[in-house]
This record gives C-alpha cells, structure tokens and sequence, in this order.
C-alpha cells in the first residue's frame, strides 16, 4: 500500500450536510438558513479566515466583539419587546468567545436548538453589519453627497420659503421639496436583512430627493426638464429599478395633445389648466401598479427613478492616495416625484413611510429569526402571560 492509499484510507467516512450543501448549489440566501455545518472552534477559525479576518491580528477578535455587541442590540431594539431581551441566551448575548457562536450555529438536540437558532439570529445580523463597514462606497459618503447633490442644486433653485425646478427654459413650482441626505446605519441595516441578497451595495436610497408638484402632469414635465438638463438619460437611469405607480402615459398623451395649444398660450403659469388636464387624466387613466417592492402600501403612488453617477475621489481622499488620477465610480441615487393627492396619502394610514417601516420590520424579524425562533418566542410570551407564568 501506498502511502497516499495509506492517507486516503485513514480518512473519516464520507458523510454530507444536505440543507448547507444545497443552500450553496442552489443559491439559498444566508439569511434564510437555519443552520451552519461547522464542527468545532477549528473550523470556525477556518471560516472566519476565509470569511476576511485574521485573528492574529490584534484588532481583529476586538472589531467581531464590538459587531457582536451591535447586533445583540440590534435585535433587542428592533425585533423584541420590552423585556424580551432576557429571551436571548447568555451564551450567545455575552459569549466568552464570540466565534463560539458559529459553533453553536452548528449544533442540533434539545437544548443546542435553542443556541443554534439565537446564534443563528445573531450572525445573520453580524453579516450585514460587516457589509455595511466595509463598503468603500459608505466610506467616501460625504464626497459622494457633495457630488450629487451638486448636480441637483444645479435645477432646484429657492426663492425665499419656495422652490422651482427648472432647467432655464421651464420652471415648475414646488410644493415640496425633501432632501434624503443619508440614510441611517439601522435603517440600512434593517433593510439589507429584508432583503433575499443583503448586501450592502444593494441598497439604493442612501442619497435622494422627492419633488411634490401640484399635478401629475407636473410630474410628467418634471421628467423631462430633468432630462434636458442630462440629469436624467437613458444612460444613466437604472431601467429595472425605474417604478411608475403614478402616469398611464398613453393615457397623459392624449389629454396632452387636446390641450397642448392652450398651454403654450398661457400668458402666466397655467395652473387651472393642469388641474383640469388632471381631473381629465384621472377620468380615464388605467391604475400602476408595477411595484417590486412588497412593503409599498396600498395607494402609494409616486414616479420613482434610480440613477447612476459616477463620482469622482480626489487621491488625497482615496485609499490609495499618491496616484496622479482620480478613483472614480458609480453611485446609484433616487429621484422620486410625486403630486400633491399622492403625497398627501403618503402622510397616513397604509401609504405612510411610518407604515412602510413596520413592514420592513417584520419582514425582517421573520427571516432573521425563522419560523422556529419565532414559534419558540411565542410560546415564552403566553407562558410568561399565564398563571404559571406570572408565579
């Protein structure tokens, strides 16, 4: 016998892990596992490894600490009620050893599901947040929001408490003008883990505006002035992320052409008359309701388009700085326009962003925690509400 046949043959037997090795084959997210296939603390090291950590360097045990601590806040704050924290295991909430919880993570029987499912919970919500540190999109924000908004700032003019978009040959007025300046670390988080992919580059409102016309047709011209500034082409527009809830073009079209004569009669701005294009609109338009996202309330209407510009990092503020060039890239930011009907029932009731949250919320809590944790947490909740429970 060889001493290769030798090696092989003293090998463990062959064994397969089903769930994890078709989660890999077929794409299955990791937020919608259950479980990992790790088998001990050497295994962990191992993918913590390849994961991008070197724990021989100092920092790092430090900086998957300080992430733990993050995410066990996280899910008390966002996904729990008031006192249910005590739910969380201690040896997942304050491990001695934080990679503990990728073992864990692996184990099955009796009292290991309860730390396989929290574990589970915990490193699900780790993962995004490592995403979120190390995007070097996040880390050049503020260059990034200067750029863009300056682009803007070249159509959006103010006149005292007033606003206009115009591209110097029309000029709409502005019923409402909001800014999207940043988007906060939770609100991110939160929505990479109701996302299938969550990753942190799939997150396309950091930086945006929502333009309030009285009118849709406003709307409508609205698009077009911002196209003949070249803020918006066909270039530059994200076609699978554009969302019209708003127009049934074919049907703007033909109330535009019925009144276009009128409308470039107007001696002043020709207010009344787009109201009546409106109503007429209305009369006969057919309801949008190509929406990809499940978590828009019923009556939600907006035009909602996602563009790409690329931006520019000085070398003094880039990584590698020293290159006689500028590190460029693209940044995908949100145009959302809207009239005044749609905007007033976004305020309240299904439509409302305060809505919108709660249902990001729960989508969330499901895929974090799975059917499993959130049976097993409910069944604590109704024991702690009984009789027995209160003793």
């Amino acid at each position: 016998m060889t001493e290769l046949q030798a090696t092989l043959k003293s090998k463990r037997k062959f064994s397969l892990n089903w769930s994890y090795l078709n989660a890999i084959a077929t794409g299955v997210s990791a937020i919608d596992l259950g479980a990992l296939a790790l088998r001990n603390l050497n295994d962990a090291r191992q993918f913590v490894r390849e994961y991008g950590f070197d724990l021989d360097q100092p920092a790092a045990p430090a900086l998957i600490a300080r992430v733990h601590r993050e995410a066990v806040d996280f899910i008390a704050a966002t996904f729990l009620a008031p006192g249910q924290a005590a739910l969380i295991p201690p040896e997942v909430a304050a491990p001695d050893e934080p990679l503990q919880l990728l073992v864990y993570a692996s184990l099955r029987g009796q009292h290991a599901d309860v730390l396989r499912m929290w574990s589970c919970a915990v490193l699900k919500v780790m993962h995004g947040i490592f995403y979120i540190d190390n995007n070097l999109k996040l880390r050049y924000f503020n260059t990034i929001r200067e750029q863009v908004f300056a682009s803007l700032d070249e159509v959006i003019h103010q006149d005292g408490e007033h606003y206009f978009l115009s591209d110097g040959e029309v000029c709409l007025p502005l019923l409402h003008f909001e800014r999207k300046s940043n988007k906060g670390r939770n609100s991110i988080l939160l929505k990479l883990l109701q996302k299938a992919a969550y990753l942190a580059a799939d997150i396309f409102d950091h930086l945006g505006v929502r333009l309030v016309f009285a009118t849709r047709f406003e709307c409508m011209f609205a698009l077009r002035t911002l196209q003949r500034a070249h803020l918006l082409s066909v270039t530059n527009v994200d076609a699978q992320r554009t969302r019209n809830t708003l127009l049934d073009l074919d049907a703007a079209k033909q109330v535009f052409i019925k009144y276009r004569a009128l409308l470039e009669r107007s001696a002043d701005y020709p207010a009344e008359l787009l109201q009546r294009m409106d109503e007429e609109l209305l009369a006969s338009a057919q309801p949008q309701t190509r929406s990809d996202n499940p978590h828009s309330g019923d009556g939600f209407s907006s035009i909602q388009v996602t563009v790409r510009k690329m931006i520019h990092v000085p070398p003094d503020e880039a990584a590698d700085a020293g290159q006689d060039y500028d590190v460029g890239f693209f940044f995908e930011y949100e145009i959302q326009l809207m009239d005044s009907a749609s905007h007033a029932r976004s305020l309240s009731g299904p439509a409302s962003h305060e809505a919108y949250k709660r249902r990001q919320v729960e989508t969330a809590r499901a895929r974090v925690f799975g059917r499993e944790l959130l049976d097993w947490i409910a069944q604590r909740g109704e024991a702690a509400q009984s009789p027995d429970g209160l003793n």
